[in-house]
């Protein structure tokens, strides 16, 4: 940076040298022509030659440009290889005697029910019942082909919430405020209910809103179609400020199928962005800088006489990614790496679509034809 800036100096040194003479010149002919208007020698006036075309000619213009700086791309595997690790000590007695760790208690590990139990039903009333979304273990809200968004507690219809186009929202969620955020397809907006106050987060422009979803650090994942419905893409949000968008492989092929249809977002435990891409029969599954780590496309087990499509999608402290399968009335279980663990297909589940789990990892489903959302107990 020194040496650079030496070099700039002196160019503009140099520059600003030449102005300067030209400068001088300048005065030093109107001098003289003064003092030829005060004269009546008339000789030296006739050996006058004007000067204007030469001094018009000025020094090139000089370009001082900043350098720039080209970061050099760091591996994320190689950078955390350097740091160190924290070596945890144990608490000591007064009498020197040790054993007590503080060891950060691990997540307990919770196996599969080999039968889930339904543990209860809530009927809504609206059918083509879309979404679920959860506020606490008693409190949910749902939406459907409607403007109306419902709020139960328990069994029972608290709230209700029209959306300010008065279209039907395609999807909801609900903060880490406890605000209700819907996206609007005729808007082209999703908006966020606070005190019963409705007020517009992001506006997109020549892009359709589809479903959402909220993150473990607060942001919002979107799955946005363009206006001829040739690209589809998932783009996070930090409040009203484009932060990701993620829509290309490594090869440059697009991740998601460009129709505006059904495509359901969540995000695992461990960061990853999964995608229920309707129309493609498959779970799209993305790293948090959105690189693919895999697909999934069904299981023979569940898929012998209708094809995979997924709809709903949901993950919950084990790392499960779930996902319902419309046309073969289940749910499918995966791990966090894409293998099929099982599916839940008991309960009398009709068509299952929206998705969420509560802080015990109880599992709410619509039933869209039904209307009804299902509240189901999955693991020990």
């Amino acid at each position: 940076m020194g040496e650079i800036k030496v070099k700039l100096r002196n160019i503009l040194n140099k520059h600003l040298d030449e102005t300067k003479k030209i400068q001088s010149l300048i005065k030093q002919t109107l001098l003289f022509i003064e003092e030829i208007e005060k004269s009546t020698e008339v000789f030296s006036t006739i050996e006058y030659n004007s000067k204007i075309r030469q001094f018009s000619k000025l020094p090139t213009k000089v370009q001082a440009s900043l350098p720039i700086f080209i970061p050099k791309p760091i591996d994320p595997k190689k950078l955390y290889s350097l740091f160190g690790q924290m070596a945890v000590p144990c608490l000591a007695t007064a009498t020197g005697e040790t054993g007590l760790s503080l060891d950060e208690p691990n997540i307990s590990v919770r196996e599969l029910l080999d039968d889930p139990e339904l543990v209860a039903t809530i009927h809504t009333g609206c059918k083509d019942l879309c979404s679920v979304a959860r506020l606490n273990d008693d409190l949910i809200y749902t939406n459907g082909i409607t403007s109306a968004i419902q709020c139960f507690i328990v069994c029972s219809l608290l709230q209700t919430v029209e959306t300010e186009s008065l279209g039907d929202p395609v999807d909801i969620a609900v903060d880490g405020d406890g605000d209700l955020l819907y996206s609007d397809k005729i808007a082209g907006t999703v908006n966020k209910v606070k005190n019963e106050e409705t007020e517009e987060l992001i506006e997109l422009e020549e892009w359709t809103p589809g479903q959402l979803c909220v993150t473990s650090t607060g942001n919002i994942l979107i799955t946005i179609c363009n206006a001829d419905e040739t690209q589809s893409k998932v783009v996070r949000y930090s409040g009203s400020t484009e932060k990701q968008t993620i829509q290309f492989n490594e090869e440059g092929n697009p991740l998601y199928s460009g129709n505006n249809k059904i495509k359901y977002i969540t995000e695992n435990r461990n960061h990853d962005i999964c995608v229920a891409d309707y129309v493609a029969g498959a779970i799209v599954v993305v790293d948090q800088d959105g690189k693919l780590r895999w697909r999934y496309t069904g299981h023979s087990s569940v898929t012998k006489n209708k094809s995979f499509h997924p709809v709903g999608i949901t993950s919950d402290s084990q790392s499960h990614i779930l996902t319902a399968d419309f046309k073969n009335d289940c749910i499918h279980i995966l791990d966090q790496s894409g293998q099929f663990l099982r599916n839940i297909d008991i309960c009398g589940l009709r068509n299952p679509f929206g998705l969420c789990v509560d802080n015990d990892d109880n599992l709410f489903v619509c039933e869209y034809y039904k209307g009804n959302v299902k509240k189901i107990k999955y693991l020990k």
